[in-house]
Parts: C-alpha cells; structure tokens; sequence
C-alpha cells in the first residue's frame, strides 16, 4: 500500500525532522510521509548499513533525507547526534523543527522472568530516552511550527499478560507527552502522540498476518483487519503540520479500531 497523502504535497517544506528508528517499519513510512510533505528528513538508526539503505531508497523517491546512526539510550551518541544537526543547519536558522520519537523495543514474557536490569534496559529505550531527546530538541526548536510527536501505543491504555514493562513504558511515554505539551506550550512549540495499533512491520509480520490474528481483528476491531505501515504516516504528517496547529497533549490512536470496539 503507498503512503497515504491526504495533505498539501509541500505542508512541510522548509522544515527539519528527525525520526528515531527509521531505517525500516512504521519509522521508515512516517519519515517518508514527512519527506513527502516537504521536510529534510534525518533519519535514525543504530546499524549504519540498513539505515544508509533506507535512506538511499527515500532518496531514489526524490525525498531530502540523511541518516543520523546512534543508539538513543546513548548519552554521548545523543549529543553528538545533536551537535551534528546544529553544524547542518544554515546560519540563522533552527537545527530542527519535529521530532518524532519512534524507537521501541519490547520484550514480551512473564513477569516472574524479569530482573531489574531487564525492566531497566525496556524504560530506557522507551521512556527515558524519549524524555532526553526531547530535551535536547526543546532547547534548538523555534517558537513557530515546531513539534515533537512520540509514537506511543494502544498498549498504554490497555495491558495483556505477559506485556507488563511495555505498557509501564507506553503509559509513561503517554505521560511524557502531556506533561511537554504543559511545559513547552508557552513557547509556541507542541506535543503530541500517535498510538499504534497492530501493525505488519517486518519485525512482527508473521503475527500480525497469521490466521489466528486475522480472526481476532475481525472480531476485536472495527475495520477487522491489520494496518499496513505506510498508514501511520498520515496522522503524524498531520500532527506536524500547520492544519494541527492548535492541538497539543493529544494521543491520536490509529488502530482500525481497535480501542473504540467490544
């Protein structure tokens, strides 16, 4: 399926993103949603080669896209990251104008299997990491048409056995959100989320396609079927462009349904 593109080819011109875990899955169709809507795409990654063949591909695409490979639970690999953006940036003008947290890393298993350092290792790749980012991006964004969009997840809201970290997690990354859009929304700069249903990214594409998950999303949720990766796209273009420039705080849930069906 392509990348929907239910907004003004050039809503985004202008602008710089950043999109944390983009060299494939759901951060690879939103960076280039924000390519196709006319931002310079940075896109993030801890193995150089798959993110150097993701950007070659948006490339190909006509799309203004740089990879920035470093590991987010990474505090020197963060600054340095940053400190590259700022020498990009022409003289005068912000380093970066979005930034969409996307990096999750799950570990689904029963919560007598844990140890702290496990439950340690989940919060710093989905909370923790998040919250430093977004700090470091608050202090180059400017006033105007700037924001952070954190991919959260329906696992925040709602929890299945043998999930207990990630949705800890999730919830806080929900948390986070809104306690951004309170501390930066007298700048001018906003926050939000989107929260993902059951998508088929490569990492989970046996699942989500399989018979078993078919027939509960027929049963479970409105649309009764699975997302397609390119379909995340639309709701974060939307958040970072002008036509959401009055929303902030908000978890924009894209799950088929999922949530609104019983």
């Amino acid at each position: 399926m392509q990348s929907p593109s239910p907004f003004h080819p050039r809503a985004l011109a202008g602008r710089v993103a950043l999109v944390t875990g983009a060299s494939r899955g759901l951060g690879l169709e939103i960076a280039r949603g924000l390519g196709e809507a006319g931002a310079t795409v940075w896109l993030n990654g801890r193995d150089p080669t798959r993110l150097a063949d993701a950007v070659g591909r948006l490339l190909a695409e006509g799309l203004q896209a740089h990879a920035l490979p470093f590991d987010v639970t990474d505090a020197a690999g963060r600054l340095t990251a940053f400190h590259r953006l700022d020498a990009a940036a022409p003289t005068g003008r912000a380093a970066l104008d979005i930034l969409v947290n996307n990096v999750g890393l799950r570990d689904r298993r029963p919560l007598e299997s844990f140890v702290p350092g496990d439950a340690r290792r989940l919060i710093e790749a989905n909370l923790l990491a998040p919250f430093e980012l977004a700090r470091l991006a608050a202090e180059r964004l400017p006033d105007t048409g700037a924001s952070i969009i954190n991919i959260t997840s329906i696992a925040g809201p709602i929890a299945n056995r043998g999930d207990t970290v990630y949705t800890m997690a999730k919830g806080g990354l929900a948390a986070l959100t809104r306690a951004l859009a309170a501390e930066l929304g007298p700048r001018g700069v906003r926050v939000n989320a989107v929260a993902p249903g059951m998508f088929a990214t490569e990492t989970n594409a046996g699942f989500a396609r399989s018979a078993e998950t078919a027939d509960h999303l027929r049963e479970r949720s409105s649309l009764g079927r699975v997302g397609e990766p390119a379909e995340i796209a639309g709701a974060v273009v939307f958040l970072a462009s002008d036509a959401a420039s009055y929303i902030t705080g908000h978890t924009l849930v894209v799950d088929g349904g999922y949530l609104a069906h019983f």
